[in-house]
């Protein structure tokens, strides 16, 4: 049975040999029978050198929402009206509570007339203060009606201030019967139910933000110096993009199980196509290192071929299987096997592919 498994993965690898021979084959069969290669100054190229790229470090993260929160009955009252549900999103400022409590808009309405009520009794109290006032000048009232008078301008003027204190508790009171969303989000979990009687301080809904993510990543602990001299890192997105961590925070003790330190990376504020619990890949620069560069336009996809048109001695493009790195910024790949210093790629494939065909560019 192992002869058999082990002739098996002999043929599948022989079997993705031939593939790529005959990749080969098909795009440079025409080249046999074509007419001599055009010059290489009529083929855009560039010479490869050595370059001084980043060095990384890859690792699992995953995704967590930076604001997580639960919000509290603030009143004593029933619960009558609940128009979110669970994974439900909500804008901030949205109604996610309302509570009946009658008691609470008859406080509210009796402190306003109250209000309104002082209000009218300092006019009064005004008016009478600059008549008596007027004539105290005169010398037609004495001193003691003056005080009086005075006395009730500043009685006046403090029912106005209880009123208007009384008036803001019972504003306040009435505003805690309707409970808004802090931040826009997603309603994670539900803690009571349409026509339940809540108190003060009890747990009515708990949601998170999307908008404020982070990812937490454990990192060997032979890393962790590099990452606390670079301090640099980024997270692939799903649609291929990365994003820059903002800020990067390192624990200041490993656990004692796993001898990994926990890393925390702040993301920018926005939608970024991640979602909390999702695993990603995170990488982390860790210095520097030296690599060979060339354009990811003039790599040649076919198949399991991944190739490049190196230009020959006579100037004639010949297609060479190589091994590619990660991408880089700039549109450029690093080259991990297959060419050399000094070399001469084609940057243009398909100009190269014509040229081996004999026809104009």
């Amino acid at each position: 049975m192992q002869k058999s498994n082990d002739r098996y993965v002999g043929l599948r690898g022989t079997t993705a040999r031939l593939r790529v021979a005959l990749a080969v084959m098909t795009i440079v069969a025409a080249g046999a029978l074509a007419t001599p290669a055009a010059p290489a100054d009529e083929l855009p190229s560039m010479v490869v050198e050595w370059s001084t790229v980043t060095r990384e470090r890859s690792f699992d993260g995953i995704v967590e929402a930076e604001r997580r929160s639960t919000v509290s009955s603030q009143v004593a009252a029933r619960i009558e009206e609940l128009p979110f549900d669970v994974d439900d999103f909500v804008e901030r400022g949205d109604i996610i509570v309302r509570f009946r409590d009658r008691p609470a808009a008859a406080d509210l309405q009796q402190a306003e007339a109250a209000v309104q009520e002082a209000r009218a009794r300092l006019a009064e109290a005004r008016a009478n203060h600059g008549r008596i006032e007027q004539l105290f000048r005169q010398d037609r009232l004495s001193k003691a009606d003056m005080d009086r008078t005075t006395a009730d301008l500043k009685s006046a003027e403090a029912r106005l201030g209880a009123a208007e204190g009384a008036q803001s508790a019972a504003q306040e009171r009435y505003e805690n019967t309707v409970v808004r969303a802090p931040y826009s989000g997603i309603v994670v979990e539900r803690h009571v139910e349409l026509g339940e009687m809540a108190t003060v301080g009890t747990p009515l809904m708990t949601g998170l933000s999307l908008e404020h993510l982070r990812v937490v990543v454990d990192v060997p602990q032979s890393d962790i110096g590099a990452l606390r001299r670079e301090a640099e890192a980024w997270v692939d997105l799903p649609d291929g993009g990365s994003l820059p961590a903002q800020e990067l925070r390192i624990f200041p003790y490993a656990d004692p199980a796993t001898h990994t330190f926990r890393v925390r990376l702040r993301l920018a504020e926005g939608q970024h196509g991640i979602y909390p619990g999702m695993w990603v890949k995170v990488r982390f620069q860790t210095g520097e290192k030296q690599a060979l560069l060339i354009p990811a336009a003039a790599v040649v996809q076919r198949s399991e071929l991944t190739a490049v048109y190196v230009l020959a001695g006579d100037g004639s493009p010949r297609l060479r299987q190589i091994r590619l790195g990660r991408e880089l910024p700039g549109g450029m790949v690093a080259v991990l096997a297959g060419l050399d210093a000094g070399e001469a790629v084609v940057t243009d494939p398909n100009a190269a592919r014509l040229a081996l065909l004999g026809r104009p560019q």
